[in-house]
């Protein structure tokens, strides 16, 4: 075909469009140049007497995203012609009986909010139902916010947390503002704790925020002058370690200072001790439960009740062994197999350091073909002797077992095991990824010898000491924590800086192993790379255990 005929033929397919298309094929065009006077002009000749054309959700939706990107504009002849022309839509679409999908009624919330409407962007946003998001409701929350409606503020956000919808640091940095500037104290606190759990680190523009806040009279003045250390110290352990959320502990003015932390978790500036934060007992608790109801549904029910008795027998664990991933380790080469050496050093090593025996999780059917080299066979029995071995049965998955195990008794995980596959995902839990930060211990081997890459001695999180002083962990764009700042956030009489004044230091150790666990995780490590006696049990034979 020439030129020439496809131009014709091209002229002729535009004249035989309905009306309907050629506006949806316009409308596209102006969703893609962003033009204002050009969709309105295109809106006013749709909805003409004359035109008659039926406009459909995606319409609406289309008009809508090129009202809320005008509403950005620095004109505020377009700002103002956005929102004009954003509610004469909307009130169309109302006439026509279309009810705002959770996209339109988000962009109308932008254009109420834009005009300081913060009621209806709620009542829009509260429209959808269940289907909002956190941007649907965010218009209202931020003009709220902006405008120091502070209980109108809050009742947005009870609402969202009834959806079960998560706040994350935008939101929660304006409500803490929000807070700050209507003097409501016990708020602030509120959502420090709140920002704590959503974000690890801040930004900027938070940072800021906390500061102004730490350093406002009214800061200086909340607080309990007197409280019992042996309650906060408990409440710190009940919580994972790394806050107590009791409230404001100490009267007086806040010092707020930029600081590093060390790599095993004293504060430069203050000399206060960071803690690995973990999971709190309830979701410890919940975590187990979840772990064991999975495994009973996909493992013959039986097997697993089983176990769980024989874990009850047990007089508890301080390191449990994923034995199939440590045997197996860079075993792939010719002539390579299941390696008995390798697992027997890492038990010995875990052994040597503790003088305790970890638990080491390893199949059945492994277990009976290495019983089948007589060299393998005086090994295996030490650990049967000493209870410290468990077989999975036939047609089980191992994985289930040694996860339980270290739940229940909220200890160190030896594995190399990434736990991303789908039955780690069947757990779906937003504290999964926290628990296997502070639990699972990874290894590799130098010169024949195992080496492990224990859990971070510190929690890069918002942490509250028993003091009452803060260090919250600033964003950073590198991996290396040792150039991280922190905010550092206490008062002079709290301030820990008699260990620093007096010359005590504390050297960092490599060969740490101590649980991280809701016993031991505020006393921070070991440093002699012990377990300390004192704070663990005893394993070995079922009931009489012997070292």
């Amino acid at each position: 075909m020439n030129t020439s005929n496809f131009a014709a033929c091209n002229k002729k397919n535009k004249k035989n469009l309905t009306p309907e298309l050629q506006f949806r094929l316009n409308l596209d065009q102006c969703s893609k140049t962003k033009d204002l006077p050009s969709v309105i002009s295109l809106f006013e000749s749709a909805t003409s007497a004359s035109a008659n054309i039926h406009l459909t959700q995606h319409h609406y939706s289309s008009l809508m995203y090129i009202c809320s990107n005008s509403v950005a504009s620095d004109d505020p002849s377009t700002k103002a012609s956005a929102i004009e022309f954003g509610f004469k839509v909307y009130d169309h679409m109302v006439a026509h009986g279309i009810t705002p999908n959770e996209a339109t009624a988000t962009a109308f919330a932008r254009l109420a909010a834009a005009k300081d409407d913060g009621d209806a962007a709620f009542e829009l946003a509260k429209g959808v139902r269940g289907q909002g998001k956190l941007r649907t409701y965010g218009p209202a929350l931020f003009c709220f916010c902006r405008n120091r409606m502070a209980d109108k503020a809050f009742e947005v956000e009870d609402h969202m947390a009834s959806l079960g919808l998560h706040l994350q640091e935008p939101e929660l940095a304006a409500l803490l503002k929000v807070s700050m500037e209507k003097r409501k104290g016990d708020k602030v606190y509120e959502y420090l704790h709140k920002l704590r759990e959503a974000v690890r680190s801040i930004g900027g523009s938070t940072a800021d925020v906390i500061e102004s806040w730490f350093g406002s009279e009214m800061s200086s003045e909340l607080g309990q002058e007197s409280w019992d250390m042996n309650q906060v110290k408990e409440a710190k352990l009940r919580n994972g370690g790394g806050w107590h959320g009791l409230g404001w502990l100490g009267r007086g003015k806040w010092i707020v200072q930029k600081a590093n932390v060390a790599s095993n978790g004293r504060c430069f500036a203050c000399g206060e001790q960071l803690v690995c934060v973990d999971i709190d007992r309830t979701e410890t608790e919940r975590f187990a439960q979840s772990v064991a109801s999975l495994a009973m549904e996909r493992e013959v029910q039986s097997n697993f009740k089983e176990f769980q008795g024989w874990l009850e027998e047990s007089s508890g664990f301080d390191a449990i062994v994923d034995g199939a991933n440590v045997g197996l380790y860079e075993q792939n080469f010719e002539k390579g197999g299941f390696s008995v050496c390798q697992l027997d050093d890492v038990v010995r090593e875990l052994y040597n350091r503790s003088k305790k025996w970890p638990l080491i999780v390893l199949h059945q059917r492994r277990i009976s073909s290495l019983f089948e080299n007589p060299s393998n066979r005086d090994l295996l029995q030490e650990w049967i002797n000493q209870g410290v071995l468990y077989g999975t049965p036939h047609g089980s998955n191992d994985d289930w077992y040694w996860l339980y195990a270290a739940v229940k008794f909220k200890c160190l995980l030896v594995t190399n095991d990434e736990m991303r596959d789908h039955i780690f995902e069947l757990l779906g839990s937003s504290f999964f990824p926290i628990w296997k930060e502070r639990h699972q211990v990874r290894y590799t081997f130098v010169k024949g010898k195992p080496k492990f890459i224990m859990p971070p001695s510190y929690s890069v999180v918002i942490q509250e000491s028993e003091k009452g002083s803060w260090h919250v962990p600033l964003a950073c764009e590198t991996n290396d924590e040792s150039s991280r700042s922190w905010l550092c956030i206490n008062r002079p009489s709290s301030r820990s800086r008699e260990a620093l004044e007096n010359g005590d230091t504390v050297d960092s150790n490599d060969h740490l192993l101590k649980p991280c666990n809701l016993e031991t995780v505020s006393q921070g490590n070991d440093l002699n790379g012990n377990f300390d006696s004192s704070e663990t049990v005893v394993t070995g034979k079922r009931k009489e255990r012997e070292e």
